[in-house]
């Protein structure tokens, strides 16, 4: 009779554990898993966690309102910590382990660098929010930053210009990685092809989490006093942006003195920063939180209502940015496409990806490329206000269409402006 007893228990215990299985795996199929891959602590985190917020905010909204196909979608938060090799360790868990559907992630080009193999071993898809070098162009990614076209070279073409102060010597300043050294190679040969001599372009990197920019600054002065109208073009990445900033307005280096024009400082970066000596240094941008349109009211109010219910640190002061937006808009461009393809399928997304319009924070109807996986973005040029906020001093006639790869390298000229699949 005992063993009778003991038998009936094992099926029980059997098939309790069966249905916590099913129900478990009922659970994983009613969602769908998205991975969100930035950096929350580390040299990056001054900027990523604010992605990682926005990541967060834009999926609970979706959800609140209905989801997509119907399904709840369900985030998988992992931290790299600013540590390259890391961001692959973890990309591979996300996409083998947690099957995650799509990656939102990613600021610098080398932590994309990073992942990029394990995106293609394992046929997944990145949506990658940052502006970067170019000189790629990757089926398993789609790039909702800039390209340098849509923000690097406007840049520079504006400082150029009667109403940028016609600069004619130029300092490259930037982090010691590719992103900063591409950008450069082709800021150079762009310059080069506009008649300025090698001689007037001085060049300067700095490892991540550098903070004495004393030495830097003073040669930037020296290099500014031989008559000649001068400008930074600076590519520094990460919380080092804000000792280069304290340093500069130590040095009482003005921006009618020498103009810094930055393609990785927007208003998150600027939280940490006493803004008053740095009124009239310049960002370029394809979106400020500074921007009047019916778009960029929502987005802004929604973002404090999510940082209030979160209790996100200073949450009464919180800022929107570019990256943000980038962020915002690729899942909503994801969740368009996964709705026309009624399928998570990567290949069938990435399909439905071409042509995908979203009404954008940046006042425009933004549209993804419908072969290069890139969006046509406009180009803003602002002016730091003591705030910390930025007022537009220039911007582009519409949106522009990314060029992946610049006319400026050598044998660009042959590659396709569309992935190898």
């Amino acid at each position: 009779m005992r063993s009778y007893k003991l038998l009936g228990l094992a099926a029980l215990i059997v098939a309790g554990a069966f249905l916590g299985l099913t129900s478990h795996a009922a659970k994983a199929a009613e969602t769908i898993k998205v991975g969100i891959l930035h950096s929350l602590s580390g040299t990056m985190a001054i900027s990523e966690t604010a992605l990682k917020e926005t990541a967060l905010m834009t999926i609970a909204d979706i959800n609140a309102h209905g989801g997509v196909m119907g399904k709840q979608l369900e985030p998988v938060i992992v931290d790299p910590a600013s540590d390259w090799p890391l961001f692959a360790e973890k990309a591979r868990q996300l996409l083998a382990q947690d099957k995650v559907a799509v990656v939102f992630g990613c600021w610098t080009s080398v932590s994309r660098k990073s992942v990029l193999p394990v995106f293609k071993e394992l046929n997944g898809l990145l949506f990658y929010p940052v502006q970067y070098e170019g000189e790629e162009l990757e089926k398993n990614v789609f790039y909702t930053g800039a390209a340098p076209n849509q923000q690097a070279i406007p840049a520079v073409e504006y400082l150029m210009s009667e109403d940028g102060g016609s600069i004619e010597r130029f300092v490259l300043l930037g982090t010691d990685y590719v992103y900063p050294r591409t950008t450069n190679k082709i800021l150079r040969a762009f310059l080069k092809s506009k008649g300025v001599a090698d001689t007037d372009i001085m060049e300067e990197y700095t490892p991540f989490g550098h903070s004495d920019y004393q030495t830097i600054i003073a040669k930037i002065k020296k290099f500014a006093s031989q008559g000649k109208k001068t400008a930074v073009i600076s590519t520094i990445n990460g919380d080092s942006n804000v000792p280069f900033y304290k340093e500069l307005g130590n040095a009482g280096l003005k921006a009618t003195d020498v103009p810094v024009i930055a393609f990785s400082v927007g208003e998150e970066e600027l939280r940490g920063v006493d803004t008053a000596p740095l009124v009239g240094h310049l960002a370029a941008w394809n979106y400020f939180m500074s921007l009047k349109n019916p778009q960029n009211a929502e987005f802004i109010a929604m973002y404090k209502k999510w940082a209030k219910k979160q209790g996100l640190p200073n949450a009464d002061k919180v800022v929107t940015n570019d990256p943000m937006e980038a962020t915002y808009i690729g899942i909503h461009m994801w969740k368009q496409a996964v709705e026309k393809a009624k399928t998570t399928d990567v290949d069938k997304v990435i399909a439905a990806m071409a042509g995908q319009k979203f009404a954008a924070p940046d006042g425009y109807t933004i549209e993804m490329d419908a072969k290069n996986h890139h969006l046509h973005k406009p180009v803003f040029i602002g002016e730091i206000r003591a705030d910390g906020q930025f007022s537009v001093v220039w911007k582009s006639a519409g949106p522009i269409k990314a060029q992946p790869w610049s006319p400026y390298i050598p044998g660009n000229d042959t590659k396709k402006d569309e992935p190898d699949i």
